[in-house]
């Protein structure tokens, strides 16, 4: 098991640089920086953090194909794994529609586009020239000009077609889930595409990209973590709230309320414990504990603590090093 924390650039960058410096200094194996238009740039971020830490490894958290052009992308995350040493990790996933929408820009075909994309990335990554006459990415001879070294291809995957194309492609996944429910239905999706490449689905390293919130009061880290699994519910299927005995109805209740900003409506029971449950790593270092090793029986092979870690991050990454990665 390795384990891994997402930062939100919506902070500045010197305080993330701070908190990945500690989270190193606590033996996380991994940090994961998100990409969206309206915060700091994603890779901008990983190189201050490149030069601010010494071991742990820096990835995109995730990118996607369709705000840079692959060739850009593989530029980007090269220059970083040369700032930083090797030490640089691709993440890339499809992305939300909606994001795109209010870029002006179409979503089109995300698995093949995906798929292309990772394609065209490694022959840059790999110094070749590439040439390519793909349904969404083409490219007529392109070639890097310096040499990036290796950088792994992690994809951020949900639905069935992704996750297998994840273990078709990919050196590891990046799953937006807290539950062994949703990681039963993965773990298979990910070993069918392996096998159908010709692959030990061992290979793949499978993230746990998970909410989650550490702190010594189990209340307070409930309460840390309710306004990110109410984003969760109402932003998932239907299919997978079933899946936890939710009802989907609830989901647009919570999605009004979101509109609204009715935030205290949010905390005042509108999440409820079955939510928590289902979309959270949440409560002490017990609670959490007893989670992962589930996760871990499951077939997990990474732990990433996305937000909110804790009521207090500096604390949370603490007790994360101190209690659960030990």
């Amino acid at each position: 098991m390795t384990f891994g924390i997402e930062f939100v650039p919506s902070d500045p960058v010197l305080k993330i640089a701070h908190y990945a410096k500690l989270a190193e200094q606590q033996g996380f194996d991994n940090v994961w920086i998100t990409d969206h238009y309206n915060n700091r740039d994603v890779y901008s971020t990983l190189t201050v953090l490149a030069m601010n830490t010494n071991s742990i490894k820096l990835g995109t958290g995730v990118t996607n194909p369709y705000t840079r052009n692959a060739a850009v992308t593989a530029s980007s995350i090269g220059s970083v794994n040369e700032i930083s040493g090797g030490r640089a990790i691709l993440g890339l996933g499809p992305g939300d529609k909606a994001t795109f929408d209010a870029m002006g820009i179409s979503w089109d075909k995300p698995l093949t586009t995906t798929k292309e994309s990772i394609q065209a990335i490694r022959g840059f990554l790999a110094g070749e020239k590439v040439t390519q006459d793909g349904d969404m990415v083409k490219f007529g001879g392109a070639k890097m000009a310096f040499k990036t070294g290796d950088v792994p291809i992690y994809m951020g995957a949900q639905g069935p077609k992704m996750l297998e194309l994840a273990g078709e492609v990919s050196d590891g996944v990046l799953i937006n889930a807290s539950h062994p429910k949703d990681f039963e239905v993965a773990v298979d999706k990910i070993a069918a595409g392996a096998k159908k490449a010709g692959r030990d689905p061992k290979e793949v390293d499978v993230a746990a990209y998970a909410c989650f919130s550490i702190d010594k009061d189990a209340a307070k880290a409930k309460s840390a973590a309710q306004v990110v699994v109410a984003f969760i519910v109402a932003g998932s299927p239907d299919m997978v709230l079933e899946r936890h005995g939710i009802d989907p109805s609830a989901k647009a209740d919570i999605g009004g309320a979101i509109a609204k900003g009715d935030f205290g409506a949010l905390m005042g029971g509108m999440v409820t414990n079955d939510m928590m449950d289902a979309f959270s790593i949440c409560g002490t270092p017990d609670d959490c504990k007893a989670r992962i090793n589930d996760l871990l029986d499951i077939g997990v092979t990474q732990i990433v603590a996305g937000s909110p870690i804790g009521p207090n991050k500096e604390k949370a990454i603490k007790l994360i090093g101190k209690e659960i990665i030990g």
